[in-house]
């Protein structure tokens, strides 16, 4: 269990250390955007998943360097695949934190290949009968299969990854993983939601045009401590980011690859 502990704890690491400001820097190493009367009081680029390329954001490009299975780093434990969070045994969540919420947060996979949104959603919906939640929408990428895991009563609760190799199921890395403040590493945290969704969707907006591209953001979802956003194409989804509700960091997700199809729930 201290293993999984210190593994935890690189992740976190790595990935905060990743972040990189956009402009001048506040403070916490963020980019100030104004007083009072501002929408946000940051805007700043996140890093990809640990171990990944460059953040990016894909507008008519080739997707950035990373995983080439979209299923995140090596540095779980020396492995790829569905052993990176430590085989079948592994686990990370709130209970490994100490705050008396245990439980497996890692399903592993069965060694069947997952091909389509519907194999998908099974396996996704394995892993939250576990959390007591249950699955909305279900998005195919080239890289990975990405679940929305909804309350018993239809409010965003966490995102997931299904890996289309031998359908393991994981927390989504990213801000699932570091913003989520009810099924993340920060579990518990209660930090003021600053930023609103219309905030949200103005800053990813702005963010999207200093990338210097043609994309749109649609509507957010809000999760605990973050808002997710796909972005858009002539109205057809590309892809997703995310939008932190206390300092409006941006996390871009660059692990998908290319959109291929969504199923609703």
């Amino acid at each position: 269990m201290i293993r999984g502990h210190a593994r935890v704890a690189a992740a976190a690491a790595l990935a905060l250390a990743g972040a990189v400001a956009i402009g001048g820097c506040g403070g916490n190493g963020s980019t100030s955007i104004g007083g009072p009367a501002s929408p946000p009081p940051a805007v700043s680029v996140g890093p990809t998943v640990p171990g990944g390329g460059t953040p990016t954001v894909p507008d008519g490009t080739p997707s950035p360097a990373g995983p080439t299975s979209g299923w995140g780093p090596d540095m779980w434990n020396g492995n790829s695949g569905s052993s990176m969070m430590g085989g079948g045994g592994g686990s990370w969540g709130p209970g490994m934190m100490g705050n008396g919420m245990m439980g497996n947060w890692w399903l592993p996979g069965n060694g069947t290949r997952v091909q389509t949104l519907d194999q998908a959603r099974q396996r996704a919906t394995a892993f939250a009968d576990r959390l007591g939640l249950r699955v909305g929408e279900i998005m195919q990428f080239s890289r990975n299969f990405y679940a929305e895991l909804r309350t018993t009563d239809g409010h965003p609760a966490t995102e997931a990854l299904v890996n289309p190799t031998d359908g393991a199921v994981q927390i989504e890395y990213g801000p699932a993983m570091m913003w989520n403040t009810d099924y993340g590493m920060h579990y518990g945290s209660r930090s003021q939601a600053r930023i609103s969704a219309t905030q949200a969707r103005s800053i990813a907006q702005q963010w999207l045009r200093d990338h210097g591209n043609t994309l749109t953001a649609g509507d957010p979802e809000p999760y605990p401590g973050y808002y997710t956003l796909h972005t858009m194409r002539e109205g057809k989804i590309t892809g997703m980011l995310s939008v932190n509700a206390s300092n409006g960091q941006v996390w871009y997700h660059t692990w998908h690859g290319t959109y291929i199809a969504t199923s609703q729930r």
